[in-house]
């Protein structure tokens, strides 16, 4: 079995929900990503982007993303863009299992709009824009995503069913 199971993918598709119910089903810790920055910096990451700028998060948040390699029994939902910057993917495989969970773009934007976390990259976008956004920066990520491991429909997700891929994953043997 994995010491790391991360979750990737666009925001907005369940990876914290997700997360937080595949740890306590696998008897592990969970940890968001986006929660260990703020911990980290005392700063909303919403408010991080106005004050500073996205490479400088982006590289802050490839630094948490390491120190998860440390943590045992752990389940990692990973911020939106996290394995497409500074070999994130690439980092994430060789550390964890990897799952994708993947939805359709107008999925997502329903979903973004009617989330109550604020999200830098979209802020102010709506309706046709906010779905023009996501299909772009979804096309953009789709080649680092697919790196992963697995690849889950978030959007009928049967959790029990990712328990037994995730035990019976060939590379979970080897960690």
């Amino acid at each position: 079995m994995f010491d790391r199971i991360y979750l990737i993918g666009f925001m907005g598709v369940g990876k914290t929900t997700v997360g937080k119910k595949l740890a306590r089903r696998l008897g592990y810790s969970f940890v968001d990503l986006d929660d260990f920055f703020e911990e980290k910096y005392k700063i909303e990451i919403h408010r991080f982007f106005k004050k500073y700028d996205e490479p400088l998060f982006r590289q802050l948040e490839h630094e948490r993303l390491i120190k998860t390699f440390e943590m045992q029994k752990v389940v990692v939902a990973t911020g939106g863009g996290t394995p497409c910057h500074w070999d994130g993917v690439q980092e994430i495989n060789r550390h964890g299992l990897s799952i994708f969970l993947d939805m359709p773009p107008k999925v997502i934007a329903d979903r973004l709009l009617h989330a109550k976390r604020k999200r830098p990259l979209i802020l102010g976008k709506s309706g046709e824009e906010l779905s023009r956004f996501i299909e772009k920066k979804l096309n953009e990520r789709l080649d680092c995503y697919t790196q992963s491991h697995l690849h889950i429909d978030a959007a009928h997700l049967d959790l029990e069913r990712v328990v037994e891929l995730i035990k019976e994953h060939p590379v979970g043997n080897n960690r």
